[in-house]
């Protein structure tokens, strides 16, 4: 396992060119299974257990931080989708449910939401680090900075195809509990209602509609960020990566999230309309509950939305990227032509 892992990191084009330049003598001897020593400064190897590890506990705190500290907009922003002749406009569904359940009641689904995001931001962050290593090593240094755009959208919509797995219970909860009126107010009591009325499929229920909002989002999100700090770099800031400081490197972070976010919305809106719906109607399929809405009826709650994802994008990134950074992980810069195609081009 180890030594694979080090073949992909050796043969990526997102290697770290101080971890490059330290292969030759990186090879413990003497053991049937070597591994790469850690690059001065660095904490863990790129491609390491270790690395992708605390990559997957930076995406345990960049979502679940930052899906629980919007749960009020998310909260007003569903019943908007479930609802829209009760909850007309944004400002309105804040003023009517302050009005009915009291300003705690925007609070309603905090837990499963902590929960659920949290084991999402794991798999998601975790195994796209994955996924993005092996399916580089796997067609080859070249292939992978030629076609480095789909490498990214397939190792994402990879990740976020397992991630669900482990989001759709808790998605199915915090649903309910916040546009079904008289259904249970915690977790602790949402659970055993869906489990005693549903059995164990009602919280699986939401996972193709879960798959159709979840895998072109996290899809775009990855894509559209990792491009857009490429284009930054090379069009905007006004020196290498480099030669940026952590606070410069952490605001191009933050920025980029914020312009993959707003694509992020637009596409996977319509799908997250149907997930909100199907979960509060118990005898409706994805499709019936798409048949219902209709076009338009699917781009309810659109505004809310990319103000949530905007924000929610730009601040997993920039937290995902600062733990980077506190754990002295390392981060290859955007990725640079390979030297043997620079030669075959003859651009050497």
């Amino acid at each position: 396992m180890m030594q694979s892992l080090f073949e992909a990191s050796k043969n990526s084009p997102f290697l770290s060119p101080i971890t490059a330049q330290c292969e030759a003598n990186q090879l413990v001897k003497g053991r049937s299974i070597s591994a790469a020593a850690v690059a001065e400064g660095d904490s863990c190897e790129f491609g390491s257990n270790k690395y992708f590890a605390l990559c997957a506990l930076g995406g345990i705190l960049s979502c679940g931080i930052t899906h629980t500290m919007i749960v009020p907009l998310d909260l007003v922003k569903c019943r908007l989708q479930v609802d829209p002749a009760k909850y007309k406009t944004l400002v309105n569904g804040f003023k009517v449910t302050i009005a009915e359940d009291g300003a705690r009641g925007l609070a309603k689904g905090w837990a499963p939401t902590l929960i659920g995001y949290s084991l999402q931001g794991m798999c998601k962050f975790g195994l796209y680090e994955y996924f993005k290593v092996a399916y580089s090593n796997a067609i080859g240094e070249e292939n992978a900075y030629t076609y480095r755009t789909l490498l990214y959208l397939s190792a994402s919509a990879t990740a976020e195809f397992f991630a669900d797995f482990a989001l759709s219970p808790w998605e199915a909860c915090k649903v309910r509990i916040q546009t079904m009126p008289g259904f249970s107010n915690t977790l602790r009591g949402a659970i055993p209602i869906i489990m005693k009325g549903e059995g164990f499929n009602g919280f699986y229920k939401g996972l193709v509609p879960l798959w159709m909002r979840q895998i072109p989002y996290t899809m775009m999100k990855f894509a559209s960020f990792e491009k857009t700090i490429e284009l930054l770099y090379a069009h905007v800031v006004p020196k290498p990566r480099a030669e940026c400081t952590k606070g410069e490197q952490l605001i191009v972070t933050f920025a980029a999230g914020y312009i993959a976010g707003v694509f992020c919305a637009i596409v996977s809106h319509p799908a997250d309309t149907v997930v909100s719906v199907l979960n509060k109607d118990k005898s409706s399929t994805a499709m019936d509950v798409a048949k219902k809405l209709g076009w338009k009826g699917m781009w309810g709650g659109l505004v809310p939305r990319i103000i949530m994802i905007g924000t929610l994008t730009a601040a997993q990134w920039f937290i995902y990227d600062a733990v980077k950074v506190w754990l002295r992980m390392p981060r290859p810069p955007p990725p640079d032509m390979p030297e043997s195609m620079k030669k075959r081009l003859g651009l050497a």
